[in-house]
């Protein structure tokens, strides 16, 4: 399966890798996600920790970490990437193998080296030997929302994905600066730019405090953006008014942990903001 995937990728032993070749995100993921299948396991929730699993395999190693690690056609990829993909492999078959032990095997023997364990059977299971990194998953989150967004964008406007756009950006605490790179190859753009001000015939989106635009150079419709910024701003007060509703409870602000307590302030100012910035994308559409 690996094999197969990577076996096509060019090796450079001396191509340096690109930022946007980046691999410890998925340390932090696969720290977290192995974290939550061991309690899982432990309560006898056997199809959470299988979901967990799941979610690990398909969308955090395939949809996001083989796509950010893959090269461009023809192009080459450094060693140290190819053999973190295939350790996170050989993690991903130990993990799975309790679920899946037939495939599994199967897999395994093709891949094994001399220094590897006979079968899988007998293979060390991976385990959380610290907590995840909290400040990376978070970061990384926010490009990949944006990321997401960027690709909404293309699916309303009909653009292709090898059409390479423009996003610009007014930047704040929350723009994911180290994850540029990231976001420029999957969002395949074209340029990525801070400004200073709104920009009217943009489509725009925010990922928690962070303003983005995607330029349409005239082929905006204003009133559909309109329509769109007007249900957004509706569900946003909405969602407002029942935080504030928490609030304004003195029995849950003083009864409630700090850290629920807190999580709800965190909503609310994430919530004014975004208020705030679709009030005034609709006020340079008018």
């Amino acid at each position: 399966m690996l094999t197969a995937l990577v076996e096509p990728w060019s090796l450079d032993i001396i191509f340096h890798r690109e930022d946007c070749y980046r691999t410890g995100e998925l340390d932090e993921v696969m720290l977290e996600r192995i974290e939550r299948v061991h309690h899982n396991m432990a309560q006898y929730r056997i199809s959470e920790a299988f979901t967990e699993l799941y979610r690990l395999f398909w969308d955090d190693f395939s949809g996001w970490y083989l796509e950010m690690v893959k090269p461009a056609y023809q192009c080459p990829i450094d060693a140290e990437t190819i053999a973190r993909t295939k350790h996170y492999f050989d993690e991903l078959l130990r993990l799975l193998h309790p679920f899946m032990p037939f495939v599994t095997e199967e897999i395994w023997q093709d891949l094994r080296t001399e220094n590897d364990p006979i079968s899988i059977c007998i293979a060390s299971e991976p385990k959380a030997e610290r907590k995840a990194n909290e400040q990376i998953l978070n970061r990384f989150a926010l490009a990949v929302e944006a990321i997401t967004a960027i690709r909404n964008i293309r699916k309303q406007k009909n653009i292709a994905q090898k059409e390479a756009v423009a996003l610009h950006y007014i930047a704040d605490e929350n723009y994911p600066q180290e994850y540029e790179a990231v976001i420029r190859k999957m969002g395949n753009l074209k340029e990525v730019v801070a400004v200073e001000e709104k920009e009217a015939s943009a489509s725009a989106f925010i990922v928690k405090t962070t303003q983005y635009f995607v330029p349409m150079e005239g082929a905006i419709d204003k009133e559909a953006e309109l329509k769109k910024l007007s249900t957004d701003l509706e569900y946003l007060e909405g969602f407002l008014a029942s935080v504030m509703k928490k609030l304004s409870n003195e029995r849950f602000v003083s009864s409630a942990p700090e850290k629920v307590v807190a999580n709800e302030r965190a909503k609310q100012a994430d919530a004014e903001a975004k208020i705030t910035a679709i009030k005034e994308q609709i006020a340079a559409l008018q």
